[in-house]
C-alpha cells in the first residue's frame, strides 16, 4: 500500500537535445578505465553515450506532453512562459514500492548481493528526501540467462526480460540490474510511455554501479538515481543546451553539453546567469559530485507521476 501526499505542485514544460561534451582538463588525464573497458579519456566515454542510454524525447512529443500535464489538471491548452507552471500535482510525494531483478549469467557473474542493494535503496532514499518522495523494496528475485545478462537497450532480450519479470503497476519501481551490452551504465523509461508498453516500464542499471560495485567512478549508486529521476520524468540538465528555455526546468542554470568528472565553476553558457549545474543528479558528473534536485525539478517529479503514474 503506497502512502501518497496530497496537495498543489507545479509542473515544468519539456525539453530535449544534447550537445557534445566539453573537455574538463582539471579531470580529464589520460586513459579512462570503466568495468574492464577502456577509453582514450574520460570525454571520449561520455561522448560514447554510455553515462545513460535513456532516449531523448523531441521538441514535438516534448509539446504533446506538455498538454497532456495541462489538459489533466483541466487547463487545457493555457499559454505559458518557460519556467512557470503547466499543471497542479495530485501527490507531491509519497513511498514507491521497489521490485529489485537481479540477472545473472548461468555462471553466476553480476549477482549482487542482498547488502548491496539494501545500499542502492538507502541511496535512492537519501537522494529523494527532500522531494518527500522515498522508496520501499518489497522483493528481489534472481534469474540466471546469459542472454538477458547482456541485454541492450531496446533488444529482444530487454523485451523478454522485462516481460517475465516486471512486477506491479504503473507507480511501482522495477529495477533491473545486468552486465548491460555496449558498455552502458543504465538507462530507464518515462512515465508517459506507460499506457503504451506497461511492462517495458522500469530502470535498468548496470550490477557494477551499485554502492560498492567496481564501475568507478560511477559506483555509489547515483547512476540508480540519475534513471529513477528520468523514470519519475526529468530531462537532463543540459538538454536544450544554452537556448532560452534550456530544459525547460526554472531553476537549473543553462548548460550547454554534459558535465564530467567534478568540474567546480564550469560555465558552458556564460551568457546566462548561474554556473552550470553539476550537482544535480540530472547531468554527467561522477556519482561523488552529484548531490542534489532543484525544487522545480520535485515540482515536476510530482506532477508528472500524478498524471501518468498515480493510480495507473
Amino acid at each position: 500500500m503506497k502512502r501518497l501526499i496530497f496537495g498543489l505542485a507545479a509542473l515544468l514544460s519539456l525539453g530535449a537535445g544534447v550537445a557534445t561534451v566539453d573537455a574538463d582538463p582539471d579531470h580529464d588525464h589520460g586513459p579512462f578505465v570503466i568495468h574492464g573497458r577502456s577509453f582514450v579519456d574520460q570525454e571520449a566515454f561520455i561522448n560514447a553515450g554510455l553515462r545513460c542510454g535513456t532516449r531523448h524525447v523531441d521538441e514535438i512529443r516534448a509539446a504533446e506532453i506538455d498538454a497532456e500535464l495541462a489538459a489533466h489538471k483541466g487547463r487545457g491548452g493555457a499559454s505559458h512562459r518557460p519556467g512557470s507552471p503547466t499543471a497542479s500535482a495530485t501527490v507531491t510525494g509519497g513511498t514507491i514500492n521497489v521490485y529489485v531483478h537481479v540477472i545473472t549469467s548461468s555462471a553466476g557473474a553480476g549477482n549482487v548481493p542482498d547488502t548491496q542493494i539494501n545500499a542502492q535503496i538507502n541511496v535512492l532514499n537519501a537522494a529523494f528526501a527532500g522531494s518527500g518522495w522515498s522508496f520501499n523494496l518489497v522483493s528481489v528475485d534472481r534469474t540466471a540467462n546469459d542472454a538477458w545478462y547482456t541485454m541492450g537497450y531496446g533488444s529482444t532480450a530487454e523485451a523478454a526480460a522485462k516481460n517475465a519479470l516486471r512486477k506491479g503497476s504503473a507507480d511501482d519501481l522495477n529495477l533491473y540490474t545486468a552486465n548491460l551490452g555496449g558498455g552502458l551504465l543504465g538507462w530507464a523509461t518515462f512515465p508517459w510511455d506507460y499506457a503504451a508498453k506497461p511492462k517495458m516500464d522500469g530502470v535498468v542499471v548496470l550490477y557494477a554501479s551499485l554502492p560498492g560495485g567496481s564501475a568507478s567512478p560511477y559506483n555509489l549508486g547515483d547512476t540508480a538515481t540519475h534513471e529513477v529521476g528520468h523514470w519519475m520524468g526529468l530531462y537532463h540538465t543540459f538538454q536544450g543546451g544554452c537556448a532560452k528555455t534550456g530544459d525547460l526546468v526554472g531553476d537549473t542554470p543553462a548548460e550547454r553539453s554534459p558535465a564530467y568528472g567534478c568540474p567546480v565553476g564550469r560555465d558552458s553558457c556564460p551568457s546566462k546567469p548561474g554556473l552550470d549545474p553539476i550537482r544535480n543528479f540530472m547531468d554527467y558528473t561522477d556519482d561523488g559530485c552529484m548531490n542534489s534536485f532543484t525544487a522545480d525539478q520535485d515540482a515536476r517529479m510530482d506532477a508528472v507521476f500524478s498524471a501518468y503514474r498515480f493510480g495507473k
